[in-house]
């Protein structure tokens, strides 16, 4: 369990005391069961994207807030320098850049992600609300969207309905890709 687990679970744990909902309630409306969730306010689950996303949007909060604990202060314009952006760096094989984690009341949630290629099965799917349009910068990887599973290369890109069940893995080397999450 990391520092960074422990604080995002914390901040989790606290916007849901003040909404007054109990984590059985908070499961509920994250679709996943009540161990499941605890588990993601201990700090002993990795956050996947799509469950930070959810449960800031039940919450009313910005996905920033619960990620770095700081919400956004900008509304006319943000920038972000090359090699810069909001570090989440949660799971062995991805690392997300925020690329506009300063600006207030987002409409779409843009990252530059780097995927690892991990050697096993099929990645766990997850699923959030909105829409999603990932275009591909280097490498390869494979898209999981439901059933389908397809090879994107630098240069391609996907749009998709993120409601439903997808992930990425990387093939041969790392893979980069812009992924705009619009609400």
């Amino acid at each position: 369990m990391t520092e960074q687990l422990k604080e995002i679970g914390a901040r989790l744990s606290g916007l849901r005391e003040i909404m007054e909902f109990t984590p059985a309630r908070m499961a509920e409306k994250l679709k996943i069961s009540e161990r499941e969730y605890t588990a993601y306010e201990d700090g002993e689950s990795d956050f996947s994207f799509s469950f930070l996303y959810n449960a800031a949007n039940i919450l009313g909060v910005d996905v920033l807030d619960l990620m770095s604990g700081e919400s956004p202060k900008l509304s006319s314009y943000t920038i972000v320098r090359a090699g810069e952006g909001y570090n989440v760096s949660r799971r062995a094989a991805y690392d997300y850049k925020h690329l506009a984690y300063t600006f207030r009341q987002k409409k779409a949630e843009p990252f530059l992600v780097t995927v690892e290629p991990k050697d096993g099965e099929k990645p766990a799917l997850h699923a959030h609300d909105g829409q999603e349009f990932d275009y591909m910068l280097s490498g390869s990887m494979l898209f999981y969207l439901n059933d389908m599973v397809t090879t994107l290369n630098a240069g391609d890109s996907v749009y998709y309905d993120s409601s439903a069940p997808h992930a990425m893995r990387a093939k041969d080397g790392a893979a980069r890709f812009l992924a705009v999450v619009m609400k």
